[in-house]
């Protein structure tokens, strides 16, 4: 499988960079590089691309807003955003806009080669320590949202494991800790997932994500 892939950020030399990275790698062509938001759009309704790697912070409009359109367009094409900080605000709202995954810019390069095969292959990728500094800098702001007057219906079909599972994967564990913290094997943990996935409707693990922040279900945890 050959994995195509688009650049967007404002830095130049750090688009060069990574397309030299990317471009050493067998199976990954860097098709093209966008300064901005609006560019790296028209580049993935053109190119369609398997993989753009999304700067949150562009000129124009910026790589939310990018990250909307291409997920409002229907596109194949998986967001990796990339972000200077753990505590970047822009990184909740890209979640929410369906970016599927999130790298530190000071991630190796291998880690950014790993990163983009496994968004192509249609898996997400939560950087756990992003996802837990994103949580306590969202809880440091201020009270926790209220809990929905109606929760999300893509919740309701969910069971009491499946629930803790998800709420574990919100605050930014990985599966082989979730399994170590429910003492079950790490493919138990996979299995839910997966159910959890399906029963949801999710794209993705960062979706699913998405849904448990804003459904309510980190408002009142079910006992472990």
């Amino acid at each position: 499988m050959r994995v195509r892939v688009v650049i967007a950020d404002d830095d130049a030399l750090l688009r060069a960079g990574v397309a030299v990275v990317l471009g050493t790698e067998d199976g990954i062509e860097v098709v093209g590089q966008a300064a901005d938001g609006l560019q790296a759009v028209e580049l993935c309704r053109t190119l369609l691309p398997d993989v753009v790697l999304m700067d949150v912070r562009m000129p124009g409009i910026d790589g939310i807003e990018a990250t909307r359109r291409i997920v409002a367009d229907g596109l194949a094409t998986r967001v990796l955003v990339l972000t200077t900080f753990h505590h970047d605000e822009y990184v909740w709202g890209a979640l929410r806009a369906g970016a599927g995954g999130f790298l530190l810019k000071r991630a190796s390069p291998e880690r950014l080669v790993d990163a983009v095969r496994t968004l192509a292959a249609g898996q997400a990728l939560l950087d756990p320590a992003i996802t837990r500094d994103l949580v306590s800098h969202l809880v440091a702001r201020g009270p926790a949202p209220a809990v929905p007057a109606v929760p999300d219906r893509r919740l309701a079909g969910l069971t009491s494991r499946e629930r803790q599972v998800l709420r574990r994967a919100a605050e930014g564990d990985s599966n082989a800790e979730i399994a170590e913290l429910l003492v079950v094997a790490e493919s138990t943990v996979k299995t839910h997932m997966k159910r959890i996935l399906a029963k949801t409707g999710a794209r993705d693990r960062a979706q699913a994500v998405a849904i448990a922040h804003r459904g309510g279900l980190m408002a009142a945890a079910d006992p472990l």
